[in-house]
């Protein structure tokens, strides 16, 4: 198998219902190709600027100094960038991909218990396995659990906003969570934030990281974000909400949300702009 970067498929690609994803940084995307020969070397490929938003965003207050000014440099890998390591399921802890549980004090996190789950799909929805992904958020309050965040919501004890998993043969991944509530922030006036989940993606190095945030359905927060706003196109916006999924949820316990992540072609995960 050879890995491969890119985001806009050379060929026809086919579509897969359900996906939503959208990136917030500049990053290169990865591809598990088993189609090419397996002493092909790692190549990596700009992303489709026509598809993802501009790095200057003068909506979103803080592209306008974190933009790049000058045109953008690919630098040349290491093989040491793009060998290893490999992830296996020995790295994880008992609760690792439970945040109900990974961070109890003296009683379960306060909020809306929930479900995620999702497949990581290549352009042609064959699945990708042994992808870490690594999951960040606020708590139910919308205050994360970082030394920078004042937000006058209060912290909660017994709930870290911090969890990993690693998608299985069928590209499968899940974690529980609690829904995490909005929050403010400034931008060009007061500003806020509607509820979203961040993940990072691992492919077979440090050096092939795919980092997404998504949002929930039905958020009315969702079109007056500036950061959404970013992204131009609609059907990319869609690529961003997680969808209510009722047939996986527990019953008593926890509603659930499915967000699938392609990682090229026609149903690519968009990009964010560089600065984020």
């Amino acid at each position: 198998m050879a890995w491969v970067s890119g985001f806009r498929a050379l060929t026809p690609a086919l579509p897969v219902d359900g996906t939503r994803a959208a990136v917030e940084i500049e990053v290169y995307t990865l591809l598990q190709a088993d189609q090419m020969a397996s002493n092909s070397k790692p190549a990596f490929a700009p992303r489709d600027r026509t598809w993802h938003p501009k790095g200057l965003t003068p909506a979103y207050n803080s592209s306008v100094l974190r933009s790049p000014k000058r045109a953008l440099l690919q630098m040349p890998t290491s093989l040491s960038e793009t060998s290893g390591p490999v992830f296996g399921h020995n790295i994880f802890g008992e609760h690792d991909a439970d945040m109900l549980a990974n961070a109890v004090v003296d009683g379960d996190p306060i909020g809306e218990r929930i479900v995620v789950s999702g497949r990581v799909l290549d352009e042609y929805a064959r699945p990708q396995a042994g992808v870490l992904i690594e999951v960040w958020q606020a708590n139910a309050g919308g205050r994360y659990r970082h030394v920078r965040d004042g937000y006058l919501a209060p912290l909660d004890e017994n709930f870290s906003g911090y969890g990993r998993c690693i998608s299985d043969d069928q590209g499968n991944y899940s974690f529980r969570t609690i829904r995490p509530g909005p929050y403010p922030f400034p931008n060009n006036g007061p500003a806020w934030r509607p509820a979203h989940i961040h993940l990072s993606l691992f492919g077979a190095s440090f050096a092939q990281r795919l980092i997404t945030q998504f949002y929930f359905e039905g958020d009315p927060l969702i079109r007056h974000c500036a950061i959404v706003n970013a992204v131009s196109d609609p059907a990319a916006v869609e690529r961003l909400v997680a969808r209510l999924d009722l047939d996986n949820a527990v019953p008593f316990d926890a509603l659930a949300y499915r967000f699938d992540i392609v990682l090229r072609g026609r149903e690519e995960t968009p990009l964010d702009a560089e600065h984020d």
